[in-house]
């Protein structure tokens, strides 16, 4: 009775802390913020959870919209939801935990503690791992790829062993930032491998407990009964929502499960801290560094960058129906995150709205900084006719496209949908005229134009090609064929249908392909959206590439 009497006390005393919290707010605030979430805020539609964190407290925290259309139960600061890439940070800080202890070095090759992991004849980092800077395909895409629905049931070992058959990287590790979920599946079994736990068991007595995130764990299990959590939802129209299904058995990447309540504790321990101390958080949020030196703004799981003038450290996070976003002023000691359950959130946009009304710039933000000079006269090209050849279509290995137009004298440059001027440098040099940072170089070699594109630290070669419009049957069907990926084990076909190539699989609708010159198809599926072929000597197709999103140079060859 004793114990009953006194738990009750307890959660009257945490609520009303919240509640004369929110009454410190004047109520032209409060009215402001919930006038963010008012076409959420009703019976019939998912919603959000937020929580603004001042100092020690939970200042304010409140549900809007239902946590469960099905049983009509509404979102509330208790209410659990899925992180997703939230949960990357804390799977980070377990690492800096054991490094702090002298278990690991983050500048150890993974393999010394993932035996499995092929050794691919480049030095992979723990840090590498921890900065997406490792080059290792993402995992998501590569079990789209190999046929796996991302709602289907997707367990930690499935992960391991289809990364346990990558044959080649992306990227040399350190040359590029690529975000790489596989990076923090690798992370967990690190952990595994260091403790002999599990990330879900080392989380929760080094995390956890010891901040009082009583609610909170790396949901490894998807069969396990969750009290008061949400589930995660599509949009069909305006008040019409279908089921977003997520069955993950992961860890490491995402899968946390938490509430407001639990979250804010983690936000202050970035200020106020009871688990490691200042010396952890700044390894944590210590930025990424390329192989070139260039620092980037990722650091161990978590961004880091300003806003308004002040340092922030953020992130964000989204699978399935779920979308949510921290982002947490140190130097304010200050946070703001919201958590979202229907698929068109905008946990990020709300987040800072909130934080508009608290956070105001500093002196630093307010330097006026003056545009650079604009003169689109050296765009007027004298002798046009020479250039002229080099208009036309580009397209990059990587199956990025981009046209470039002669008008009036002048070229443009035409990426995604956008048009930029560009004004001519020495020899065939041309660079954007409010940019001169983004330099392109053409080249007439070998009979193809190509046009090298720079802009800071970074390098893309693009080879011009003729859009084709309709083919005879006969020419469409030299692609025509099965083609098998040994990495993944998986096959795809590439048949003739309606005077159209089509990519076909047994796990997916066949996908309609168009082309961009001889050696580049498109489909609409996001996981295998460009086909680089491969040809012989002989100029016949041996196979082709995925050079799609997160994944590179990924090989199926052609078997018939």
């Amino acid at each position: 009775m004793h114990s009953r009497l006194g738990m009750l006390f307890i959660l009257f005393s945490f609520f009303a802390a919240i509640k004369l919290n929110a009454q410190n707010l004047p109520d032209s605030t409060i009215k402001k913020i919930d006038s963010l979430f008012i076409k959420s805020d009703t019976k019939n539609t998912p919603g959000y959870a937020i929580g603004i964190i001042r100092n020690d407290s939970l200042i304010y925290a409140k549900g809007y919209g239902i946590a469960n259309l099905e049983y009509d139960k509404p979102i509330t600061p208790e209410t659990i939801f899925h992180m997703a890439s939230l949960s990357k940070q804390f799977t980070a800080f377990s690492i800096v935990l054991l490094a702090q202890q002298g278990k690991l070095n983050l500048d150890d090759d993974v393999r010394k503690y993932l035996s499995w992991f092929p050794d691919l004849k480049e030095k992979i980092t723990i840090r590498n791992l921890l900065n997406h800077t490792s080059g290792i395909r993402d995992q998501w895409q590569l079990l789209a790829i190999s046929g796996t629905r991302l709602d289907d049931v997707i367990t930690q070992d499935q992960i391991i062993k289809i990364l346990s058959n990558q044959r080649a990287l992306n990227f040399k590790p350190g040359e590029q930032y690529s975000y790489s979920n596989s990076g923090f599946t690798m992370l967990a079994e690190i952990v595994k491998s260091v403790t002999g736990k599990t990330l879900r068991q080392f989380t929760d007595s080094a995390i956890f407990k010891p901040l009082g995130m009583n609610n909170t764990y790396f949901h490894d299990d998807y069969t396990e009964i969750v009290k008061d959590r949400s589930y995660s939802y599509d949009r069909i129209d305006s008040t019409h929502f279908s089921n977003a299904i997520l069955s993950y058995s992961v860890a490491g990447a995402t899968s946390l499960f938490t509430n407001i309540n639990d979250m804010s504790k983690w936000i202050m321990n970035f200020y106020d801290h009871k688990v490691g101390d200042q010396k952890d958080i700044d390894a944590l949020t210590q930025k990424g560094r390329l192989n070139n030196g260039k620092e980037i703004n990722y650091a161990l799981g978590i961004s880091v960058d300003t806003y308004k003038g002040w340092k922030q450290f953020s992130h964000s996070g989204g699978d399935a129906g779920y979308r949510t976003y921290i982002a947490v002023f140190p130097d304010l000691k200050m946070g703001v995150t919201v958590f979202s359950n229907v698929g068109d959130g905008s946990p990020w946009e709300k987040t800072y709205s909130i934080a508009n009304l608290f956070i105001n710039d500093t002196a630093k933000s307010k330097v006026e900084v003056k545009p650079e000079k604009s003169d689109s006269s050296n765009a007027i090209l004298k002798d046009s006719m020479r250039f002229k050849n080099y208009a036309g279509d580009y397209i990059s290995e990587e199956g990025v496209r981009f046209t470039f137009k002669m008008e009036n004298q002048k070229m443009y440059w035409k990426p995604y949908g956008q048009t930029f001027l560009l004004m001519k440098g020495d020899k065939d040099t041309f660079s954007m005229v409010t940019d001169h940072t983004v330099k392109f170089i053409f080249s007439n070699g070998s009979g193809n134009n190509t046009v090298d594109q720079y802009w800071p630290d970074n390098k893309r070669s693009l080879t011009k090609y003729i859009a084709d419009t309709t083919q005879p049957d006969s020419q469409l069907r030299v692609y025509t064929g099965t083609y098998y990926c040994p990495e993944l084990d998986c096959k795809y076909g590439i048949a003739v249908k309606d005077h159209h190539l089509v990519l076909t699989n047994n796990k997916y609708n066949d996908a309609k392909l168009t082309q961009a010159g001889p050696d580049h198809l498109f489909s609409d599926y996001w996981w295998i959206d460009h086909l680089m072929i491969l040809r012989n000597t002989k100029k016949e197709i041996t196979g082709f590439e995925v050079n799609s999103g997160r994944i590179m140079h990924l090989k199926f060859n052609k078997i018939d």
